[in-house]
């Protein structure tokens, strides 16, 4: 999501991640905000899932790619189970706009990480389970709060496949933040009944069953019916859109494994113009039908991408999109950057910086939240280094000037790879982070550290990766021990001295 402009006189755009539950709230998808009331499922005018999708086969060989060592959040432990794998999952939902229903059929090829009675994914209060079976057998769960437990012996490192009925008002989850642009994440639905999702560090729970843990990689297929001419809009490829007795049905297909927080759909009025980058990269731009002239704006996606690829390397997917929604924020997602349309304007440099993202954060995803540094710190350097280039500024003179603020905010919000929990995605993660890569660029040299700078998404591609990885991967690459360097700059109290 965008930094908004601070008292310090910030005018930098960025996009940054977004939030989660206080630790007091027993219910973290508790919201103030009111639904409407009376949704029943068989309520006439109900739109139901379009049905038909086959059923995973738990051995197909195929999602060994999304094999996750999931591991317990030390940031956010209340969210996600290490016990629990998830290789796939595939989303059929329907919405009502007018009762703010959502009706859903869930598949879930899931690995146990042990021997155990019981299996837990994420999943907020007011969606209601119907139904739950494990590889095609009716079995028992309980729901209390935000955990769907489902009770079923497992073994160690053997895979099943879930599926859960469920349907209710899904309502945002609040986030533990002191930003004035946004305070809930995962669903929301807009002033025209449509929806939008954005969900760090988690909120995907509040519309669907998950694991909802960076660490836990799996791929998505999502089937998404709504009233016509709303459209459903979702990450990866486009397979299928059809239109049948007034209902729209779209179908998509992510194939890389994904954290969920990089997962998001939207529904509503939407146009989607088509284009394609320099390099060739197919891009879609999807815009409320009532503002065409947004389209316009969204074009200047080609030469960013160009312009990243220049300095990362070929794009590490098959497609990109942007996607408008009716938000103060925005933030990327994995083959989808969603953007706020409050003012209806977008700067080149918001689109740099979450095009990074695609590479840092998305092909590269960290093992849990303390690491989120790594996705900023470099989306936010990529950020400077292409405004000092189209501004006539030097990048010198432009962290000079973040550096006349950033030590405030290491001191409100903690050090980047120890933040306080209650301030995630605060001006910390990304501006002392930043600064920290020009150092190390400077000491290094330019040759060495843009080719490590490209290198490093490589090294654990459509993976994740924690401090050690690749403070110690810099370390032994440059041949240098880097270990003080990056625990200043990481964990010090204190902003390091500047070269």
């Amino acid at each position: 999501m965008r930094l908004r402009p601070t008292a310090a006189g910030l005018v930098v755009a960025a996009l940054l991640l977004g939030g989660c539950t206080s630790d007091g709230n027993d219910d973290p998808s508790a919201d103030p905000s009111s639904a409407p009331a009376g949704n029943d499922a068989t309520a006439a005018g109900t739109v139901v899932p379009a049905g038909g999708t086959p059923t995973p086969e738990a051995d197909d060989p195929r999602l060994d790619a999304a094999v996750s060592d999931t591991t317990e959040d030390r940031v956010y432990p209340r969210v996600g189970d290490p016990g629990v794998d998830a290789l796939s999952y595939d989303l059929d939902l329907a919405w009502t706009p007018r009762t703010h229903l959502l009706t859903a059929v869930e598949t879930v090829v899931v690995r146990a990480t042990a021997d155990a009675d019981h299996l837990q994914l994420d999943l907020a209060k007011p969606l209601e389970v119907s139904a739950v079976t494990v590889d095609g057998e009716d079995a028992t769960y309980d729901h209390p709060g935000k955990d769907l437990v489902i009770h079923t012996d497992v073994g160690a490192d053997e895979r099943y496949v879930l599926e859960i009925s469920y349907a209710g008002v899904p309502r945002p989850v609040a986030a533990p933040t002191t930003r004035s642009d946004f305070s809930t994440t995962g669903w929301t639905v807009d002033s025209d009944d449509g929806v939008w999702t954005m969900q760090e560090p988690f909120g995907a729970y509040s519309w669907y069953a998950v694991n909802d843990q960076p660490g836990d990689k799996a791929f998505y297929s999502f089937t998404i019916a709504a009233p016509s001419p709303m459209v459903g809009v979702a990450n990866g490829e486009l397979t299928s859109r059809t239109t049948e007795r007034g209902t729209t049905v779209t179908r998509w297909e992510l194939d890389r494994p994904a954290a969920s927080y990089l997962v998001t759909i939207a529904i509503g009025d939407y146009d989607r113009t088509k284009d394609r980058s320099g390099n060739g990269v197919p891009l879609s731009y999807w815009t409320p039908r009532s503002a065409p002239f947004t389209v316009k704006g969204l074009r200047q996606t080609a030469d960013a991408l160009d312009w990243v690829e220049g300095k990362l390397g070929p794009y590490p997917f098959d497609s990109l999109g942007i996607l408008l929604v009716d938000s103060r924020s925005g933030m990327e997602t994995q083959t989808m950057i969603t953007l706020g349309t409050t003012d209806y304007t977008t700067s080149p440099e918001v689109i740099v910086h979450e095009i990074v993202h695609q590479w840092y954060g998305d092909e590269v995803t960290p093992a849990d939240w303390r690491d989120v540094w790594m996705n900023e710190g470099m989306a936010m350097y990529l950020q400077g280094v292409y405004q000092a280039e189209t501004s006539g500024q030097t990048v010198d003179e432009l962290m000079d000037y973040w550096a006349t603020f950033e030590p405030r905010m290491r001191r409100e919000s903690g050090p980047p790879h120890d933040y306080d929990p209650a301030t995630f995605g605060e001006g910390n993660i990304y501006y002392g982070p930043a600064l920290m890569w020009h150092e190390l660029r400077q000491r290094i040299g330019d040759a060495e550290f843009w080719r490590l700078v490209r290198e490093w998404p490589t090294v654990h591609q459509y993976a994740n990766a924690d401090y050690d990885d690749i403070t110690g991967w810099w370390s032994e690459q440059t041949g240098l021990d880097l270990t003080s360097f990056f625990d200043a700059w990481l964990n010090g109290a204190t902003t390091p001295k500047r070269s």
